[in-house]
């Protein structure tokens, strides 16, 4: 999936993951057609229904399944909303939620974090899925088993301070040193053709394009962040509100997130059915890819949490407390206010 613009100054977090999409150029570049996306309603049902719309971090892909499958199944219907999901405009999704523009978007724990030092009252709701899913991935020719092997190879990214920081990390608990990789932007160029091209490693979501090298046969290394880092096991993707919808609206809160909860359900216990689901709604992503990346996450969406969209303080903590560390925050934010699990049903 391809990593999503933000607010102004978010440069280091939205950028992030793509490697989406979320990490890693990820998502398959289709072009989603709002006709599809909302709910179906007989013409007197429609009247009732308070309409609202749901923006994505990029193009559609599994990490949004869930979403797809609350409006086919009528979820929101029965919660009197008729939603409709829609992409991110030329500011990114989160400058969309925060000025009001929609209610509710896809985002990342990392961006929330960054645009609330800069005083945006974005607020994460939800965590789509309980732990990262991204990291370093090299096809398996290259021979890169561990952070040391990073010495002396060529990384592929999008010029973002994270990076580094991230790597650096890593690097580091295995005595190495980031000074020793090459670092060139990738461009428009996804992971399959940088690698033929003139990179050895990136930055990927495994769910995306870590199953398409399954599927393509090319086998990969895959160093998962967060196996060498606590803090860097945080959420990707969140889905987020902004503080005046709280305040002004939290039964509408509650509402998208009761349906939400029971799309994800659905596709936590119905992965193929909510593939299919996803696929008529964006006929232009491969089938193969979405029904095998489906199987792959669908268990990861709960995971070991004790419900979907669960968020732990010490996973924003831990995360808050790194950035800091690595210069990538200029202050340091109450965790508290950035997130909330208060609408999430019981």
């Amino acid at each position: 999936m391809k990593w999503r613009k933000t607010i102004g100054l978010l440069l280091l977090c939205v950028l992030m993951v793509t490697v989406a999409a979320c990490g890693g150029k990820e998502a398959a570049p289709a072009e989603q057609n709002s006709n599809t996306n909302k709910e179906s309603s007989n013409e007197g049902d429609t009247a009732a229904l308070k309409d609202i719309k749901v923006v994505l971090d990029w193009t559609p892909n599994t990490n949004h399944t869930g979403l797809y499958a609350a409006v086919d199944q009528g979820f929101y219907k029965a919660e009197g909303l008729n939603v409709e999901i829609v992409q991110p405009g030329a500011g990114g999704a989160d400058t969309m939620v925060a000025s009001n523009e929609v209610p509710f978007g896809v985002s990342y724990q990392e961006s929330v974090t960054q645009a609330r030092t800069q005083g945006v009252p974005l607020v994460s709701i939800a965590a789509v899925i309980q732990h990262n899913t991204s990291g370093f991935a090299a096809p398996a020719d290259r021979n890169i088993k561990s952070p040391k092997d990073f010495e002396g190879k060529t990384y592929g990214g999008w010029g973002s301070p994270v990076e580094e920081a991230v790597m650096q990390s890593i690097m580091e608990g295995d005595g190495a040193d980031v000074s020793k990789v090459k670092n060139i932007n990738m461009g428009d160029a996804d992971f399959f053709t940088a690698v033929k091209r003139d990179i050895d490693f990136a930055w990927i979501f495994y769910a995306w394009t870590g199953i398409e090298a399954e599927l393509r046969g090319e086998p990969i290394d895959m160093l998962y962040v967060k196996d060498y880092s606590e803090a860097l096991d945080y959420y990707t993707p969140v889905l987020v509100t902004n503080e005046q919808t709280i305040q002004n609206d939290p039964e509408l809160v509650k509402a998208f997130l009761k349906a939400t909860s029971e799309g994800y359900q659905y596709a936590i216990d119905h992965p193929e059915d909510a593939a299919n689901i996803l696929i008529k709604a964006v006929p232009d992503l491969d089938k193969e890819l979405v029904l095998a990346s489906q199987k792959w996450l669908s268990p990861k969406y709960t995971d070991d949490a004790t419900r979907w969209g669960e968020q732990k303080q010490e996973v924003w903590q831990n995360y808050t407390d790194w950035m800091f560390s690595k210069k990538l925050l200029d202050e340091q934010i109450d965790v508290s206010k950035a997130y909330t699990n208060e609408f999430l049903p019981q």
